[in-house]
C-alpha cells in the first residue's frame, strides 16, 4: 500500500475514546458522478473502525441523534430508526430486523502522525462536489 492509496480523515484525537463521529465525504460513484459518502469512525483507544452510515435493513442513516451512534450502555451500534445492534468490531447484526446481515466496512489504518485514514476510499475533493447537493 502506497501513501498515495491513504486519505486522511482527522486525526486519532479529533474522535473521543469510546465513541463515533460521523463524516460526509465525496466520493465517485460507478456512474462517474460524485455523489455524498456518509461514513462513520469509531474509536476505544488506538483501535478505529469505520462504516458506512447506512442501516443495511431499508438503507437509512444510523445515528439515531446527529452523531450519536451507540447505544445506552455503548457496546453496540445501534439504528436509530429500527433498534437493530450491531457488533463494534465486525459490524455484524446481532439483533433486530436485518440479523445476520453487516454494516459496510471501510478499511482504515493510523498513520506514522497519528492519523485516522481511509485506504484505497476512491474519493473526490471537496472543490470537485456541488456543495448544493448536500456535502457538509
Amino acid at each position: 500500500m502506497s501513501v498515495a492509496d491513504l486519505v486522511a480523515i482527522c486525526a486519532l484525537e479529533e474522535i473521543p475514546n469510546r465513541r463515533a463521529v460521523p463524516f460526509v465525504l465525496a466520493r465517485r460513484g460507478e456512474n462517474g458522478g460524485v455523489a455524498p459518502y456518509p461514513i462513520f469512525v469509531l474509536r476505544w483507544g488506538r483501535n478505529v473502525r469505520a462504516y458506512e452510515n447506512r442501516c443495511p435493513h431499508q438503507e437509512t442513516h444510523l445515528d439515531w441523534e446527529r452523531g450519536e451512534f451507540l447505544d445506552g450502555s455503548g457496546t453496540r451500534i445501534q439504528c436509530g430508526k429500527h433498534g437493530a445492534l450491531f457488533d463494534l468490531g465486525t459490524g455484524q447484526c446481532v439483533e433486530g430486523p436485518c440479523q445476520g446481515e453487516s454494516l459496510t466496512p471501510i478499511e482504515t489504518v493510523i498513520d506514522a502522525d497519528g492519523d485516522i485514514c481511509l485506504v484505497d476510499a476512491d474519493l473526490v475533493e471537496e472543490d470537485d462536489f456541488d456543495s448544493g447537493q448536500g456535502l457538509e
